[in-house]
């Protein structure tokens, strides 16, 4: 008996993660008893395939790693994947791009954006009977938005671009854009600063770990980073279209910049690193930005959110949300533990850096009026041994370049 006869399972290898669950719940509404497993990238998809043939694969034709085409390809070299049923589902839907698919054999190859009903009626052609009872679907309403926040949670995409980084891209393809600038615009930018030290912390074997944008820029090469921007910039999602998500996202930037920012100047007084500390600030709110994403994903997908609802998410979710994008790109220990330190230090050795971020918080939640010198007693000032006046010089509200 072969492997997919005795276990059977779903595979779903999709680009956006929102689609990606969408699919995954449809399979599970036609069949209530089958196991559906998501996939990252291509190359995933083909090592789960390998390990154990699903019943069906639903992969995106333009998916990360190996697309849908080449993923399909091999595994119809393999002997157990041959015969693999197989949805792709592809915004290339010419005639060239249909006639190169057509020796793969598809299932069914689909154009974007799919029809939900068409889709449904053509898995429960293909899924498995035995799986569970065919045509019953469990109502879209049944779903709620924290049940779909939690799915989302450990493979979600992060945060939206800047509006600035998006325009900016959009000039530079038609040469109208000067360089500097955009250098400019991308520093402020937490989702790049994000991915770009992820890429560079993956991709060198150096003994020091990529702890900043600048660094991070210096060892990428101008070509990758921007090569890796406009990846983002195309991503779904990459802006939010929901006025009162934009309007957050934007209020949230302008947040990120000034600890960015203030914790940057701090560091010059302190003779520190400026570019850690720049970098650690303007990603201490990145799960919140990440969670207005997925609540733009969650609206995406027929869902209904009001104020108090996203004010709860907010509160309740966003530092899952950072935790997990953290852990996923896999930032380097040392930047998270000064992300961390803005909002509180814990018990072990401290690195003057995150000293400093927490020393950033401490002067931003400063209220309306309240004296810097009101601080001189905290541990982190103490530790810091910092002069009374540069209390009072730090500039809190409006901190240039």
């Amino acid at each position: 008996m072969s492997i997919s006869a005795q276990v059977s399972f779903v595979l779903v290898a999709y680009n956006e993660p929102w689609r990606a669950d969408q699919l995954c719940q449809l399979v599970r509404e036609l069949r209530p008893g089958m196991r559906v497993q998501p996939a990252a990238d291509g190359h995933a998809a083909l090592e789960l395939c390998k390990r154990q043939v699903p019943s069906l694969l639903i992969v995106d034709g333009e998916l990360d790693g190996l697309d849908g085409r080449q993923l399909l390809r091999e595994l119809r070299r393999h002997g157990p994947t041959q015969r693999l049923p197989c949805v792709l589902i592809s915004a290339r839907t010419d005639t060239a791009s249909v006639r190169t698919v057509l020796p793969l054999a598809p299932a069914a190859y689909l154009g974007k954006p799919y029809d939900l009903d068409d889709l449904r009626q053509r898995l429960d052609k293909l899924l498995p009977r035995s799986a569970g009872r065919a045509g019953i679907t469990t109502p879209a309403s049944t779903d709620s938005v924290d049940s779909f926040l939690e799915r989302m949670r450990p493979h979600n995409r992060g945060a939206p671009l800047q509006e600035g980084v998006l325009v900016a891209l959009q000039r530079l393809q038609s040469g109208d854009q000067d360089f500097a600038e955009l250098e400019e615009l991308l520093a402020r930018d937490p989702q790049v600063t994000a991915r770009l030290i992820s890429v560079a912390s993956s991709g060198t074997q150096q003994a020091a770990p990529c702890l900043s944008l600048g660094e991070a820029q210096r060892r990428l090469g101008a070509a990758r980073s921007l090569q890796l921007v406009t990846e983002l910039a195309l991503q779904h999602n990459a802006r939010l279209i929901e006025p009162r998500l934009a309007e957050l996202g934007a209020q949230l930037g302008v947040q990120a910049l000034r600890t960015a920012r203030l914790a940057s100047w701090l560091a010059r007084q302190l003779k520190l690193d400026r570019e850690l500390c720049f970098s650690a600030g303007l990603l201490r709110n990145i799960g919140e930005l990440a969670l207005l994403r997925s609540l733009q994903d969650w609206l995406d997908s027929g869902g209904e959110l009001d104020e108090s609802s996203l004010q709860r998410c907010l509160r309740e979710r966003a530092a899952g949300f950072g935790s997990a994008l953290r852990a996923q790109w896999a930032l380097p220990l040392e930047l998270r533990q000064v992300i961390a330190a803005y909002y509180a230090l814990g018990a072990g050795a401290l690195s003057r850096e995150a000293l400093v971020l927490n020393l950033t918080r401490l002067l931003i939640d400063l209220p309306e009026g309240g004296e810097p010198a009101s601080l001189s007693g905290e541990r982190t000032v103490r530790l810091l041994r910092i002069d009374p006046d540069l209390l009072a010089r730090a500039p809190r509200h409006a901190v240039s370049g």
